[in-house]
């Protein structure tokens, strides 16, 4: 099974996970400049005109020939409407990708779906691009996420001490891994089907760039 990496497309028990269309902006809008929705994020709140340029970065990076950012709407199964959003960040360093910008709406239904995301993404980056490690952090006085990023399959690793000002304050950032081979043995029959896909276009093997 292959998989077109300019219209990613990732399928779980409970949510979905698409690359974004046009038709998104309004509800990535209201995420990005909500001071409450963005308040453990690592930069502070954008305006509207902001948001707009990020979401017009994050249509344009599907058309990139080597693309390395992967920013995907969070879906309910057999729905289109997006409730959420999170990325992957492929580095230019060795075989490493950053999870990131995990945020879904409170109303939704989806709202407790941050682990099957995570999940969603990490079986992405080493199935079908390759990546052998995949780490993400979160500010350390978040109330949850530790518990997210264990439910995801990532072994803590570091607490970074000041590593961004947001709110007027330095925050230190908790940062946690997983490597492909030991992630791999705990993958659900959903995450499997994503390990096995392969891109549909060449790719630069991740393993052979940094």
């Amino acid at each position: 099974m292959t998989i077109d990496l300019r219209d990613v497309e990732l399928v779980g028990s409970r949510l979905r996970l698409r690359d974004l269309r046009a038709g998104d902006v309004g509800v990535y809008q209201r995420i990005f400049t909500d001071p409450h929705l963005t308040r453990y994020m690592g930069t502070d709140s954008m305006g509207v005109q902001a948001a707009a340029a990020s979401f017009d970065a994050a249509l344009c990076a599907r058309g990139e020939i080597s693309r390395r950012k992967y920013t995907l709407a969070i879906t309910a199964p057999g729905e289109d409407t997006m409730v959420g959003t999170i990325s992957l960040l492929v580095e230019d360093f060795g075989s490493n990708a950053m999870l990131g910008g995990l945020v879904v709406v409170p109303e939704g239904a989806l709202r407790a779906g941050g682990i099957e995301a995570g999940r969603l993404m990490a079986a992405f980056a080493f199935g079908p691009l390759g990546i052998h490690r995949v780490w993400a952090g979160h500010r350390h006085d978040h109330p949850v996420m530790d518990t997210v990023m264990a439910g995801v399959g990532l072994t803590p690793e570091a607490r970074l001490r000041q590593l961004y000002r947001t709110q007027g304050r330095w925050r230190d950032v908790c940062t946690y891994a997983a490597l492909r081979p030991e992630w791999a043995a705990t993958a659900t029959a959903a995450e499997r089907r994503i390990l096995a896909l392969r891109p549909t276009a060449a790719r630069e093997p991740a393993a052979a760039r940094g």
